[in-house]
């Protein structure tokens, strides 16, 4: 049994401890917005904050993410209101299949909560997710109308 705070809610999951922890949050926590894309931590798609931090679900096992508190694209709105990163996806028309879009939006809010006002430089850094379509250039223009609001 392994026992995780996602969301702000507990869930006792009957996995492995080595079950990845993209899958104990799919299909176990029922949570489907962190999406499956390479399985070796490399796309961005299972994306999700643990700690705070942006990291790769899919390359953390369930026994790492143990007391931990983890926060998925479910999780990131606050009181039925979006994240300003959600709402700046909206606002700039990022996804095209938005497949990745989940991710991206985790890595995005993770880095501008440490970094408020990143320079093209920083987000190139920092935000190293996969998009197959090619939304990177509205990607930066979301980020940085979210950082001019």
């Amino acid at each position: 049994m392994a026992n995780l705070t996602i969301n702000g809610k507990t869930f006792d999951l009957d996995v492995e401890p080595d079950t990845p922890l993209l899958w104990a949050i799919r299909e176990n926590a029922g949570l489907t917005g962190t999406k499956y894309g390479c399985g070796i931590a490399q796309c961005g798609a299972c994306t999700v904050h643990m700690d705070g931090v942006a990291v790769r679900s899919c390359g953390i096992s369930v026994s790492e993410a143990s007391g931990k508190t983890i926060t998925t694209i479910e999780g990131l709105a606050s009181n039925g209101v979006l994240h300003k990163v959600q709402q700046a996806w909206i606002d700039n028309d990022v996804p095209q299949c938005g497949y990745c879009q989940s991710g991206m939006i985790m890595a995005v809010a993770a880095l501008l909560k440490d970094n408020p006002k990143p320079t093209d430089q920083d987000i190139d850094d920092a935000v190293t997710n996969i998009c197959r379509c090619g939304t990177f250039q509205q990607v930066r223009e979301a980020i940085h109308a979210v950082t001019n609001a």
